[in-house]
């Protein structure tokens, strides 16, 4: 045979080896969480609803923690539970939990992911975060309710700017720094977990996260479908991305491997250019013509302040605001995510490309562009 079809023999059989080790892998894997009880909070929305689907395809009970008043457009699964929880009052959401206990001695596993992202009031961010989560964590405690796991959805933006001169991956010995009501927010979470005893927590800080039912990226493709592209500033920006599916993966890791007490960052392991993002969607729907602007940061600051000022007069959040503009300027998204591969066997397997041309389809398919 010639050197040219024995590569490509190799190369099939290692494609092959390679298929059937994952396969085996998922199948060990859903086995050993099938029938395990989860309850998945801030179900009802964009990445929520993405683990609650995690839970049901590894063969979990799974319960979608909502308020009475969320969408469950995403939560039609017949094979989903419900469970209505209260963390603003702590007296209602012991009660809440306690009929749970009753009926089904509580759950396995807990991946908190409610919380507040977008608010009218900055203080609301350390309501809905903080002490939301400790309003949960202390009646858990009380009620001998801990889980196993208890997952905590944080962010990559509790450590802020830092590193924008070197541009190196923050790392988890990295202090945080953040700069927005947000971060600060979440970081008070963190630290709380981290300083309760014996307390079995996993943190995940996931950079900037994508997929089908998000909106904020959205309107980056509904900008582009209208021929403009805005950039922040003039200085390089590295930028680092994770595919909603990739996320799942990474929490559902951390209960399959057994690990508790520590906390990991989650990117798909690429840096990309402020451009990337823009040009993948613009390619994505057929190239039309664009104009890409370069936005002044001092010119993004006054709109997102005005933005801010006017959304609160009028009752509302607004998208553009004061956190978010920090949020936009910071030029260093990058992040050491080498002790979750090394330690839970992470492997992405959207990169950006991936990810885009998938929520472009979907986008058009359930006709938002």
């Amino acid at each position: 045979e010639s050197s040219g079809r024995r590569q490509i023999k190799t190369d099939l059989f290692i494609t092959e080896q390679w298929q059937f080790s994952r396969i085996f892998a998922t199948c060990f894997k859903n086995q050993k969480m099938e029938g395990k009880k989860v309850l998945v909070t801030g179900a009802s929305g964009f990445i929520g609803s993405f683990l609650v689907e995690g839970g049901l395809e590894r063969g979990m009970q799974t319960w979608a923690g909502i308020r009475k008043t969320s969408s469950r457009k995403y939560l039609q699964d017949k094979r989903i539970r419900v469970a209505e929880l209260n963390f603003g009052n702590k007296q209602k959401l012991k009660e809440q939990l306690t009929a749970h206990k009753q009926e089904h001695d509580g759950w396995d596993y807990i991946i908190h992911c409610a919380g507040v992202t977008k608010c009218k009031d900055r203080k609301d961010f350390e309501k809905g975060n903080y002490e939301a989560t400790v309003n949960f964590v202390e009646s858990l405690k009380e009620l001998d309710m801990v889980p196993s796991h208890f997952v905590y959805l944080s962010s990559l933006s509790v450590f802020g700017p830092i590193h924008e001169d070197t541009y190196q991956p923050i790392g988890e010995h990295d202090r945080p720094q953040p700069n927005t009501a947000y971060g600060v927010s979440k970081l008070k979470s963190e630290q709380y977990l981290q300083e309760l005893k014996d307390f079995p927590y996993v943190i995940y800080r996931p950079t900037g996260v994508y997929g089908p039912r998000e909106r904020d990226y959205f309107l980056m493709a509904k900008s582009i479908r209208q021929h403009i592209d805005f950039a922040p500033g003039f200085k390089r920006q590295d930028l680092t991305f994770i595919y909603v599916k990739d996320l799942v993966q990474a929490v559902y890791l951390c209960i399959e491997k057994d690990v508790t007490r520590r906390a990991y960052f989650v990117s798909d392991g690429q840096v990309y250019s402020a451009r990337s993002f823009s040009d993948l969607i613009q390619k994505e729907l057929g190239n039309p013509w664009v104009l890409h602007v370069k936005c002044p940061l001092i010119v993004l600051k006054i709109v997102s302040l005005l933005a801010e000022k006017v959304a609160g007069l009028l009752g509302k959040a607004s998208t553009l605001n004061g956190d978010k503009y920090n949020i936009m300027k910071q030029r260093n998204w990058q992040c050491d995510i080498s002790p979750l591969i090394n330690e839970l066997g992470y492997r992405p397997e959207y990169l950006l490309d991936k990810g885009v041309k998938e929520i472009i389809a979907w986008y058009k398919k359930e006709k938002w562009l």
